[in-house]
């Protein structure tokens, strides 16, 4: 089920007792750079480094008393997971989070620190959904999906409408697709504020499945993933597909040579730690500077949780 416009306003209601209401940056310098007017979103600033606890937030907190009580289950290359790990813990129910063989240690470190009983499994999403589904199965364990689950949707919407609350009208709106929650929720967020915004995403070329399928105009699912965005690496579903058809969502594709060199400027000009799967939007930004010319940007930097003993320069 999609989201709609009110959902995100409710979610917003429904996290505010737990969420931060993350700060908006600029950067002349950056601006410069780009020939644009950029407002940074820095959910990196976020409960635990990343937007993603607005979604699980939502939806751990939408739960029946009932349903509560059995918990809740996931899987999760690290960000979402953490994410739900906390959530859990604001409503004092237990977590599952099944993680791919070779995620980012600093992420299951998280995860784990929060509460959370981790599970490992092969690093592909058939097996990532087949272990989710076991566990909540044995458990009786909510299933919160990262990206399809409408309320993680919706929760993620309240970065952008806190966004455009906050700066006003802007011209365009950019965040990063993975699988395609936050740019969905994003959209309807966006639009039912502003009806003309323009709507985009950045995306690895080494994980071009949104790109790919709004070219055929079909949903692709075979795409294996190659890049340094390890929070971007998932494939979207069709709830989320939808969405971007609706909200005529333009997806840009950035190398990951241009994103570790964004994710550097990020660090340097604005002082601030973002991951790669942050800094895919400045370079969007940069390498497409002919659709931004001049507008006022929004960005959504979604993360900050990068191991700093494996900064890519």
């Amino acid at each position: 089920m999609k989201p709609a416009f009110a959902d995100i306003e409710a979610a917003a209601r429904r996290i505010a007792p737990h969420a931060h209401v993350t700060p908006v940056l600029r950067s002349r310098s950056l601006d410069a750079l780009a020939g644009c007017a950029i407002a940074f979103k820095c959910e990196n600033f976020q409960r635990v480094g990343a937007f993603k606890f607005r979604g699980a937030c939502n939806a751990v907190w939408s739960l029946s008393e009932a349903d509560a009580i059995r918990g809740v289950v996931t899987h999760s290359s690290g960000n979402h997971g953490a994410a739900l790990a906390l959530a859990a813990r604001t409503r004092g129910i237990a977590a599952h989070v099944v993680v791919p063989d070779g995620a980012v240690a600093a992420k299951i470190a998280a995860i784990r620190a929060y509460g959370a009983s981790v599970h490992v499994c092969a690093p592909t999403l058939a097996a990532r959904d087949e272990a989710a589904t076991r566990i909540a199965r044995e458990t009786g364990a909510a299933l919160v999906h990262p990206f399809t689950n409408e309320h993680v949707i919706a929760g993620q919407g309240t970065a952008a409408l806190e966004l455009l609350r906050e700066t006003g009208g802007l011209d365009a709106l950019i965040a990063p697709i993975g699988g395609g929650g936050l740019i969905g929720g994003s959209g309807v967020a966006a639009k039912g504020i502003f009806p003309q915004i323009r709507i985009f995403a950045a995306e690895p070329e080494g994980a071009a499945d949104a790109y790919e399928s709004l070219r055929r105009g079909e949903r692709v699912v075979d795409i294996e993933p190659d890049t340094i965005c390890d929070g971007l690496r998932a494939t979207f579903g069709q709830v989320n597909f939808d969405l971007m058809r609706e909200y005529g969502v333009q997806v840009l594709p950035v190398s990951d040579t241009e994103t570790i060199a964004a994710m550097r400027l990020i660090f340097e000009r604005m002082k601030i730690v973002v991951e790669p799967s942050s800094a895919v939007v400045l370079a969007a930004i940069l390498r497409h500077r002919e659709r931004f010319a001049g507008l006022r940007v929004g960005a959504i930097l979604s993360g900050g949780n990068v191991d700093l003993q494996q900064l890519p320069w």
